[in-house]
């Protein structure tokens, strides 16, 4: 049975409720245990909202989550048991002793599960040799570290500043770094969002003078509140700015009973829904043919899209056209509960990794890569509109994707959206079929719709400026409104006209998409 937040606090014993207290004296004697410090359920009686958002995060969910035991077991088995903790380095660091002295991960204590309080606000230095596969460091003093430079005094634990828990230092991207970035045990780079961070312009300072940079990890993962409120619920705690612990990226919970599942799954639709900035291009050529081009832009992501697990990850363009009602072309039209791999569409543009073996044969799981081949769209790395780098993330695909290949008539109506499933369902089906992962599981999974990525409108055109748009329209006359920032000439000499949702200028230098060479089955 799973306790709410409510019995779990009743269940926590009097010294951790009264530890909340705040003392003058300068240095009050704490009163929890590190026994007591590891245990998540320990933060309850003064950081309440804090382990609500904690609890309901994929940071909580990741040594449980059916998936990840499903490939953990399925590695152990097919290297032998050569895998070692190298799953549970980053999804139980707490529990990898336990693990290495021969205890199963199922049988650990939850307080060992998952990214843990205690092991984030433990650390104190990462290894300055490595910056993947977890190469921090822990303290065992007992303090536990955080961003503010004047911790209020209590006789829970003592705290300190750290610049690594700052989510306006650049350092505490280093943090979150050292596990999103995998490589694996035979060379491949695999999970890169950290090293995409870095090559991206919003690792940057913002001035030489300004240590601060564009964008850190928290500052897009960690929500800041509106207002300032207190931080913990005990005497003299005043108010500050408080930061989600929610960690909402693209995957969401299945198991039953875990919490927040809908504010999770809302969250994660937030983040996506100002990710790209896109565009839609008509090139009529001739009164009977046409041929359509898609510009899509990651403008809002510190790193490329998409990114993390981004092998299992499955992302792609839908674009169809109409003429007086009826579908003339259209590409990447997938049904919600339907294997995006399966359909039969040459002109798919779909963004994934491939992963491959030191034979170069193409593979699905992580622990045969030595290498692997990426199609994703690349992190801003300038601000410039004069530098060149500037219209590198600019992509364009042209449809259909064969150059001598035409669109039977002009349409009068063209739509564009980008969607993407956590995990494809190829990927889950691979898992069931070496019966590691439950059925189950599989069709829930596969049961959550893509997700749709809007595109932000702020600084749009008319009433829609400031909307969140789930698809982008095409007419005749949405892009003579927008004019000549939406209008070029193709290298054929025919005018193409586009149509966008953001004051993105579709007639700027564009990049050829990097379409997958040795991928199959595209």
């Amino acid at each position: 049975m799973k306790l709410s937040p409510f019995l779990l606090l009743l269940a926590v014993t009097p010294a951790v409720i009264s530890s909340c207290s705040s003392k003058a004296d300068p240095d009050p004697e704490p009163s929890l245990t590190r026994e007591q410090l590891t245990d998540p359920t320990s933060c309850i009686p003064c950081h309440k909202d804090h382990y609500s958002d904690w609890s309901g995060s994929m940071h909580a969910y990741a040594a449980v989550d059916p998936v990840f035991l499903a490939m953990n077991e399925r590695g152990q088995r097919e290297t032998n048991g050569a895998l070692g903790t190298f799953c549970v380095n980053c999804h139980a660091p707490m529990a990898v002793a336990a693990v290495k002295a021969g205890q199963k991960l199922a049988d650990v204590p939850a307080s060992l599960k998952g990214v843990t309080c205690f092991f984030c606000h433990s650390v104190d230095s990462i290894d300055p040799a490595r910056s993947n596969n977890n190469p921090l460091h822990l303290a065992d003093d007992g303090v536990l570290r955080g961003e503010y430079s004047d911790p209020v005094k209590n006789t829970a634990h003592r705290a300190i500043y750290s610049k690594l828990h700052d989510r306006d230092q650049a350092n505490s991207s280093g943090l979150c770094g050292t596990c999103h970035d995998i490589a694996t045990q035979h060379g491949a780079n695999i999970e890169r969002t950290f090293s995409e961070w870095q090559s991206s312009v919003f690792s940057r300072q913002l001035t030489p003078s300004d240590p601060r940079v564009g964008a850190t990890c928290a500052q897009c993962h960690m929500h800041q509140s509106d207002s300032p409120v207190p931080i913990a619920q005990a005497p003299n705690v005043f108010a500050r700015r408080t930061h989600s612990h929610s960690f909402p990226g693209v995957d969401v919970a299945v198991t039953p009973g875990f919490p927040n599942v809908q504010d999770q799954q809302a969250q994660v639709q937030a983040i996506l829904s100002t990710t790209l900035q896109s565009a839609i291009c008509v090139l009529p050529l001739g009164p009977n043919s046409s041929a359509l081009r898609v510009i899509v832009d990651p403008v809002a992501t510190g790193h490329s899209f998409p990114s993390g697990s981004t092998p299992d990850r499955r992302a792609w363009v839908e674009v169809v056209a109409y003429k007086a009602g009826a579908v003339i072309y259209q590409s990447g039209v997938v049904p919600d509960d339907a294997d995006v791999l399966k359909i039969s569409d040459p002109d798919l543009w779909l963004f994934r990794d491939c992963l491959f073996d030191d034979q170069g044969k193409q593979v699905n799981m992580f622990w045969q890569a030595s290498s692997y081949e990426s199609n994703t769209l690349p992190g801003l790395t300038t601000f410039d509109t004069l530098d060149p780098e500037y219209y590198k993330t600019h992509v364009i695909q042209n449809f259909p994707r064969d150059g001598n290949a035409l669109i039977p008539g002009v349409p009068d109506r063209v739509t564009l959206r980008v969607r993407m499933r956590a995990m494809g369902i190829d990927f889950l089906d691979d898992l069931v079929a070496s019966k590691d992962l439950d059925p189950a599981v599989r069709d829930k999974l596969a049961k959550i719709p893509p997700y749709t990525l809007g595109t932000h409108a702020s600084g749009g055109y008319g009433s829609d400026a400031g909307v969140i748009e789930p698809y982008v329209e095409w007419t005749q006359a949405a892009a003579a409104a927008q004019g000549a920032v939406s209008t070029f000439v193709d290298p054929s000499g025919g005018q193409v006209t586009c149509v966008t949702t953001t004051s993105f200028k579709s007639n700027a230098t564009r990049t050829p998409a990097v379409n997958h060479v040795k991928c199959k089955p595209f």
